[in-house]
């Protein structure tokens, strides 16, 4: 199936809105017990800056994401170097993992 919708999927495909929730939603199981963590924003540099919130843009745009008055949660970006000389926008979950049971065990 995901071969067959592979351009539904894409992220900048033309009218790309995202998978529609009653096909599949997710849902985070974080402990109660634990505090929200709001980690301390990073400072990348103006270059840096520019592709971020180009990604942002895409995403937001896409419908993706959205933004958020109030999050709970504050998590960083992360930029990681691609082999083609380019970036690759990734999130900081680490604070947000450790808030989640580990319900399934990983392979090893």
């Amino acid at each position: 199936m995901l071969k067959t919708q592979r351009r539904r999927l894409r992220l900048d495909s033309p009218g790309s809105r995202g998978i529609n929730p009653e096909v599949i939603t997710h849902h985070l199981n974080i402990d109660p017990r634990v505090r929200p963590v709001k980690q301390k924003k990073r400072h990348f540099g103006p270059e840096k800056d520019k592709i971020i919130q180009a990604e942002i843009d895409k995403l937001t745009t896409t419908g993706h994401v959205e933004e958020i008055q109030f999050p709970e949660w504050l998590s960083n970006v992360v930029l990681v170097p691609k082999p083609d000389e380019k970036w690759r926008m990734c999130i900081d979950f680490r604070d947000l993992n450790k808030a989640c049971p580990k319900d399934t065990p990983y392979p090893e």
